[in-house]
């Protein structure tokens, strides 16, 4: 038993180092969130529009407070251009996503993806946990102009954050991505 320990930790210490959150501004990934077994969206559906990718988990109590502050800035920045998504990927999210509508209500559209394909679409190193709600701004070109992983400070004033940073993306030009 000590030797897998100590061959876990060292596998670990000469796994590279990888950043919580990959550089912003970068080209926006390809993703889908699956709404029904048939029917998908795309942020990439959305060109054109500021959309605002939140991941979450569908028992988290942050992402339910999320989701229903989310449907109120949906309704009210919807017709200047936003557009909310979120993709709930946690242990059987696909059963529990439509519950999670029936109870929330959210004014946008919720489905389900796997763990692997929200980290794979942000980048994000699976030696490091990924805390919920995170969100993902992409501007109306393609480009994710910011990125907020759960526990982040912006969230400890979430509804300003967001209308701030929602106000700032509908007025601003787009960025060219880091490649």
């Amino acid at each position: 038993m000590r030797t897998v320990s100590a061959l876990v930790l060292c596998m670990a210490a000469m796994a590279p180092a990888t950043p919580a959150a990959a550089p912003v501004p970068r080209t926006s990934p390809d993703f889908t969130i699956h709404l029904t077994p048939s029917t998908q969206a795309t942020p990439k559906q959305y060109k054109g529009k500021v959309v605002l990718l939140a991941f979450i988990q569908t028992t988290c109590p942050h992402c339910q407070q999320s989701t229903q502050i989310l449907s109120g800035l949906q309704r009210q920045y919807g017709p200047r251009g936003l557009q909310i998504l979120a993709a709930a990927f946690n242990t059987s999210a696909e059963t529990l996503v439509p519950g999670f509508i029936h109870q929330f209500q959210p004014a946008f559209p919720v489905g389900w993806a796997s763990h692997q394909e929200v980290l794979t679409y942000l980048d994000h190193s699976v030696m490091t946990p990924l805390y919920v709600p995170s969100m993902v701004f992409i501007d109306r070109t393609g480009v994710i102009r910011h990125e907020y992983l759960g526990g982040d400070p912006f969230y400890n004033n979430q509804e300003k954050n967001l209308r701030d940073t929602i106000e700032e993306m509908l007025k601003s030009p787009p960025v060219t991505a880091k490649k």
